[in-house]
């Protein structure tokens, strides 16, 4: 059967005469149409999985400990010795920030590296009944996971998860023996970045009309938004540009779906909850300062005895190095036992960055398991 004509394999005797010239060129038109139409749907298609159809799941195999109201215990390793509870961010995406992916796993860099039981708080996303939930009930259930763990853990507290850990360590300092703080903004008034300035800058009541519209939750679809906007050009261009340069690479693929499944499903949180972040800690700095009221006592962060660990990005615009470097002048832990580290990269690149778990997180497993 004769070849089809093709600019790119020419019929060199159909091509010799002028008279067949748009017969040839209309049917590369037609091939080269027919394979850009197939690529375009497979864009389009991909684009439709990675934001309506991907979710989040943990990288690593594990043990449901406690099923509570506001999280599920996760447990991983083997029981024995003091055990490491890792505080996932409650700020909008779950606990897979620290079991990303396989060989790319905060958790997985721990049990590598002299730690032999790991737990995960693996937050849960609100629901209509929970939006009156406040900071305190929260608190009490990471008291709950603790006291199950046998009552003393080394607590690693990631973003928002650190600042929860903080005020159980200030609160509770028996039950903490070292505590980890990577990119938690213990001190919101330090450094100068954009959440910083959002913060102070909108009154409350911008706040509370996002939980009004929310029904009386911060929907999370609210905050992935100004995630987004805060980077615009690479979230609503550039990322998409990506994708379709890389359609039909599908180790590009794999490894979008993987972060994409995390990145575009956030969870929702209680609006008193999450007013009370606003206000008290971002608006009012009340952890730092001293005036905080976590379960009934007023904390204060000189109450913290225990070794720490502080970990800032660099690069980290959403908690801004000093924001968990300068939790330092507050802890009650003499010098010599507070560690301050800044590492190249931004804020998600401290908990899941390939670079970061394998050149930093093995020191820090190893640091808290010399405790």
């Amino acid at each position: 059967m004769p070849k089809t004509p093709s600019a790119k394999t020419p019929n060199l005797s159909l091509l010799s005469v002028p008279a067949f010239w748009p017969m040839a060129m209309g049917a590369e038109m037609l091939e080269e149409g027919t394979e850009l139409f197939g690529r375009n749907m497979k864009f389009v298609e991909e684009e439709i999985k990675i934001h309506d159809e991907l979710r989040p799941t943990l990288a690593t195999p594990n043990k449901v400990r406690l099923d509570l109201r506001t999280m599920t215990l996760r447990d991983y390793g083997k029981q024995g010795g003091i055990p490491t509870l890792v505080d996932a961010p409650y700020a909008g995406h779950t606990a897979m920030i620290a079991d990303y992916h396989k060989n790319q796993s905060l958790v997985q860099t721990l049990l590598a590296n002299g730690i032999g039981h790991v737990a995960l708080t693996d937050w849960k996303s609100a629901t209509e009944d929970m939006k009156d939930l406040e900071i305190d009930n929260y608190l009490a259930d990471l008291v709950v996971a603790i006291d199950d763990l046998g009552g003393r853990v080394n607590l690693v507290g990631l973003c928002q998860g650190g600042w929860m850990a903080t005020m159980i360590a200030a609160r509770f300092p028996d039950k903490v023996n070292s505590l980890v703080l990577a990119g938690a903004p213990i001190d919101t008034d330090a450094g100068n970045g954009p959440i910083k300035q959002m913060a102070h800058e909108q009154p409350v009541s911008f706040y509370e009309e996002l939980v009004e519209v929310g029904g009386g939750l911060m929907r999370g679809k609210f905050m992935l938004a100004g995630w987004k906007n805060m980077h615009p050009e690479q979230h609503y261009i550039h990322d998409h540009i990506d994708l379709y340069e890389h359609i039909d690479d599908p180790v590009y693929l794999a490894k979008e779906e993987t972060f994409e499944s995390w990145y575009e499903n956030p969870l929702d949180l209680p609006g008193r909850w999450y007013l009370q972040a606003i206000t008290q800690i971002f608006k009012e700095n009340r952890l730092a300062k001293g005036t905080f009221v976590g379960l009934g006592r007023t904390l204060n962060l000189h109450a913290i005895k225990c070794p720490a660990y502080l970990l800032g990005g660099a690069g980290d615009d959403i908690t801004t190095p000093e924001q968990v470097l300068d939790a330092a002048k507050y802890l009650g832990t003499p010098k010599s036992h507070i560690v301050q580290q800044t590492v190249p990269g931004g804020h998600i690149g401290l908990f899941m960055g390939a670079r970061t778990l394998k050149e930093y997180w093995p020191r820090i497993g190893q640091w808290i398991a010399a405790r």
